[in-house]
């Protein structure tokens, strides 16, 4: 079955072709594209709407053409159009599913619409095998950060989320208090390099409570005030600059580590996956990849360049769908607040 994926739920114009077998289970990527907004949205210190949707207008209909003729495909070879339908950005989400619709009209191909955060939940697929079920997701990213137990495709349970910042949102903000450019994570992650981690004393927000909750927006504000401690930006060396993003991502990927693992081992699930923007973190990589290893727990991760929002696995998920017995449903529209609960 060759699935024509869309992904624009936010910044990136993503598009994709997943070749599956449904006997088999087993399949490969074609052809993918993506089309970034940062240096559009860089300016403005975060994603503006209407911005963003109007790149998706623009940038949607050639690149699924220049998909098409990487691929040595044509429309009569897609069997299935499969498109973010949420969570997201409503204008940015209207922009796919108006043009998987649109597509899926004119060449008699079946539309299935796709929740956005099961996409990375299923993403390790994309590179091997997915998981045995049940297993515990870290889903973790500018906009989300939450555990996930994944019962088996389709049945999912939220067991833990943020109750403010997302991890990513905490290292936009912290970015932006040393004089970092948008996005945060890759920026702090780059300057964290060689730097000390024990330097600054930050919190650990919700780490020692027994449950599985996170918090980051006690972190960015103990930034802020490390920060004036220090006299101010201007006030900083490189070196202190350096200690400080070191000491903001020792904090960040040692929370979202532990309570991961600690989901794990309270829900008796043996194995782990990360996804999301924040995932392809190096940093946070290693700590769980050490972490799992020393409590027994099997970890799983996507390619880091389907940790961030991509087509392949939104095509990728359908497949999945599609081999448990889903089909299109007659009525479905774009949905920016759609929980993974309501999927089950």
């Amino acid at each position: 079955m060759i699935i024509l994926g869309v992904e624009s739920s936010c910044d990136e114009t993503a598009v994709a072709i997943y070749d599956g077998d449904l006997n088999t289970g087993q399949g490969r990527i074609v052809a993918e594209q993506i089309a970034s907004q940062i240096e559009t949205h860089a300016k403005f210190g975060g994603v503006v709407p209407e911005v963003a949707s109007r790149e998706h207008l623009m940038a949607l209909p050639p690149m699924v053409d220049a998909l098409l003729s990487e691929a040595a495909l044509s429309w009569s070879d897609i069997d299935q159009i499969a498109v973010t339908a949420g969570p997201g950005l409503l204008g940015a989400l209207l922009v796919g599913a108006s043009y998987a619709r649109a597509a899926g009209m004119v060449n008699d191909i079946p539309v299935l619409p796709v929740h956005h955060m099961e996409g990375h939940l299923l993403a390790p697929g994309l590179s091997g095998d997915l998981p045995a079920f049940p297993f515990v997701t870290l889903l973790v990213s500018g906009g989300h950060t939450l555990l996930v137990l994944v019962k088996s495709i389709g049945q999912y349970e939220v067991i833990g989320q943020t109750l403010d910042d997302a991890a990513g949102e905490c290292f936009d903000k912290s970015a932006r208090l040393l004089g970092l450019p948008y996005p945060g994570g890759p920026e702090i992650a780059s300057m964290a390099a060689g730097g000390d981690a024990t330097r600054f004393k930050l919190p650990r927000p919700m780490l020692n409570r027994d449950n599985l909750d996170f918090s980051f927006s006690g972190l960015k504000t103990a930034v802020m005030y490390a920060v004036k401690n220090a006299g101010g930006l201007s006030a900083m060396s490189a070196t202190d600059r350096r200690d400080m993003a070191a000491c903001i991502e020792s904090a960040t990927c040692e929370v979202l580590v532990k309570k991961s693992i600690r989901a794990c081992l309270k829900r008796e699930a043996p194995r782990l996956v990360i996804a999301g923007g924040v995932a392809a973190n190096s940093a946070l990589r290693a700590l769980l990849a050490e972490l799992a290893a020393a409590n027994g727990i099997e970890v799983h991760m996507p390619h880091p360049r389907h940790c961030t929002d991509n087509a392949a696995m939104i095509a990728y998920a359908a497949f999945r769908k599609i081999m448990q017995g889903v089909s299109p449903p007659e009525e479905w529209d774009a949905t920016p607040r759609w929980s993974l609960s309501n999927l089950s």
